[in-house]
């Protein structure tokens, strides 16, 4: 797996890549973002499509003594490094791409590794999406948002939002204007504690 690292500092960012097509307009409008983070922030970039990774099996209840291998390892400790994780998906039938899943999906084993402090590690951090759809309408993601919000409450992660795009041929993102001003500062707005619903009933209730 190739990671594109730079120096360490207080903040890192791991852009995960889970598109069915190289330099997909979901990258594109990821990379516009990107260009704007301070140049002393650390980036790692992985794409999900070049790493040999078989389909998450659940085995927590019969295997308590697995332990990743190579490759699964390598995108583990990635994962926990980083203090931002984008996650960036087209939108594949109003939801997160399969390569995109099944990386969330290995979530869950890692935090039944022997010894493994990964919900610990990932607690504080912050989770952040990049979408681009054909769609003009950008509520039709919603469902996308809401597994990306969802995921970084129950890890106890800061949620970003999703930064969503227009295109669907290649590279046509580029000529949604709005999306690429918005790029520009996606990643300085303040990510709030992510919350599930029944939690932001009860605190309106108290």
């Amino acid at each position: 797996m190739t990671l594109d690292a730079a120096r360490d500092t207080d903040r890192s960012f791991l852009f995960v890549l889970g598109s069915s097509r190289a330099d997909g307009n979901s990258e594109i409008l990821a990379r516009a973002a990107a260009e704007h983070l301070p140049a002393d922030v650390p980036q790692r970039w992985v794409d999900l499509n070049e790493l040999t990774l078989p389909d998450f099996q659940d085995g927590r209840h019969e295997d308590a003594g697995r332990r990743p291998g190579e490759t699964e390892e390598l995108l583990w400790r990635a994962t926990g490094d980083a203090t931002d994780v984008v996650i960036v998906s087209p939108l594949y039938w109003y939801s997160l791409s399969a390569q995109t899943k099944r990386y969330l999906d290995y979530w869950s084993g890692w935090l039944n590794v022997p010894g493994s402090d990964f919900k610990e590690r990932m607690a504080g951090g912050t989770l952040w999406g990049v979408t681009a759809m054909a769609h003009d309408e950008h509520e039709v993601a919603d469902g996308l948002v809401t597994s990306l919000n969802h995921s970084a409450a129950y890890m106890g992660m800061r949620f970003g939002g999703v930064l969503t795009g227009t295109a669907s041929r290649p590279g046509r993102v580029r000529a949604d204007e709005r999306a690429m001003a918005r790029a520009k500062t996606f990643f300085h707005q303040e990510a709030p504690l992510a919350r599930f619903p029944y939690e932001e009933e009860v605190g309106a209730a108290a």
